[in-house]
């Protein structure tokens, strides 16, 4: 069996540890722990993905619900444990405008300069494109009446776990209508459907296309998923550690660490996957990929954080800066026009590519007390 050319990169894992318990230099420790993380987030989905196959659509899919960004998901509950709550904030930013802006804009251009126009079911892409919008809204209303309740601590956190039990449900229900609703009905009317739902994952989306057949065993598959989640944690911990000495050292502020740098550590290797299937001609997979990580960033990791938060002392708020409330705004708003129609083309994929080039520039040059403003 051929070794996929990322898991090449696994050496840089123990290279982390051994570079921090030799007190090697920050960034070398950082660069070494955000190298070491990305085929580790591979291999936790890929795990899954296989452990799906024996578990059936509907487990894996729920395994995948509950998967889908685990190797971000413990680097951000490191961060909460480090205090690093700014950071945690920018990194839920990060990932929902990375798979929106950087991921879908990547996937259109390269999909349309190798096939042209590409259409997709509107049906399908229109009810992610709403939860999408919902989702951001979901973010963005504690962010905005958060300016009365600061002045009432109590009832500014227990509004923001509210909100955090209404995201979760509500991508449960999400979830539950995505095992309930992509037959019969649905799959006549889409003329290129594959049976994607709305906010599933990578595992759960490539099951759904070709058959997949196991290439790994239930307990090879269960070992590689316990061996990644406990090397992710060790390495996010590194990482996490190795932050602000970075910020000292290169001048950068953790708020870009944490929208730009960290999402695409913790996300890469899916976003290959949706730059691949795109080219394939398959944009209802590409679109799933990047609209449903995002869905569950915003619906099931952030609002998991904020009660995680809770657990150990630090307690995250659904409060994000105007920036960040631009940045998802615009992000969700421009992703939806583009999905409603039905097809796709690589001038929108420039598009959105320049937007996300823009927020980016614009979130390395703003001064850390902007934000904390």
């Amino acid at each position: 069996m051929r070794i996929p050319t990322i898991y090449y990169m696994l050496v840089f894992a123990p290279a982390a540890i051994i570079a921090r318990f030799a007190n090697a230099d920050p960034v070398i420790v950082f660069l070494l722990s955000a190298l070491g993380l990305i085929p580790l987030a591979k291999l936790i989905g890929e795990a899954t993905e296989e452990l799906a196959v024996y578990t059936g659509p509907k487990i894996g899919g729920l395994l995948n619900a509950t998967l889908g960004n685990a190797a971000e998901l413990i680097i951000t509950i490191f961060a909460i444990n480090a205090g690093l709550l700014d950071l945690v904030r920018a990194s839920i930013t990060g990932s929902i405008i990375g798979n929106l802006l950087l991921v879908l804009g990547f996937s259109l251009l390269m999909g349309g300069l190798r096939n042209g126009m590409q259409m997709f079911d509107r049906r399908t892409a229109g009810l992610n494109a709403t939860l999408l919008v919902l989702s951001v809204l979901v973010l963005a209303i504690p962010s905005l009446f958060d300016r009365v309740l600061v002045e009432v601590p109590q009832s500014e956190l227990l509004f923001s776990e509210g909100v955090a039990l209404i995201a979760i449900i509500l991508y449960g229900l999400s979830v539950l209508y995505s095992f309930t609703s992509g037959t019969s009905q649905d799959a006549q009317h889409a003329p290129d459907n594959h049976g994607v739902p709305a906010g599933t994952d990578t595992a759960i989306m490539r099951a759904a296309a070709p058959v997949h057949t196991a290439r790994w065993t239930v307990r090879f598959a269960v070992s590689a998923l316990i061996a990644a989640t406990v090397f992710t944690a060790v390495i996010s911990e590194t990482l996490v550690g190795a932050v602000e000495p970075v910020v000292e050292q290169l001048g950068l502020t953790e708020f870009f660490l944490g929208i730009i740098i960290i999402p695409l550590v913790g996300n890469i290797a899916e976003h290959l996957v949706a730059v691949q299937v795109a080219i394939k001609n398959k944009m209802e997979l590409s679109l799933a990929v990047s609209v449903g990580s995002s869905l569950q960033i915003a619906l099931f990791v952030a609002p998991v954080l904020v009660f995680a938060s809770v657990l150990m002392g630090n307690q995250l708020l659904l409060v994000f800066n105007d920036f960040e409330l631009i940045a998802l705004i615009g992000a969700s708003l421009i992703t939806a026009l583009i999905a409603l129609d039905g097809e796709s083309n690589w001038l929108e994929g420039a598009m959105l590519l320049a937007v996300y080039l823009i927020l980016a520039l614009a979130f390395f040059f703003l001064p850390p007390t902007i934000i904390h403003s």
